[in-house]
């Protein structure tokens, strides 16, 4: 159980939220978009 519940969380914080695209940020997964904020690139 406890391995299930590592695995569940490695899974949402490592691919999950940084993978997938969101209509707040412009479309672009939320490290992409975090990259082009601290770029400055952000129109």
């Amino acid at each position: 159980r406890e391995e299930a519940k590592h695995r569940i969380f490695e899974y949402i914080e490592c691919f999950y939220n940084a993978e997938r695209i969101h209509s707040a940020n412009e479309y672009m997964s939320p490290m992409a978009y975090e990259k082009m904020h601290q770029q400055g690139k952000k129109q």
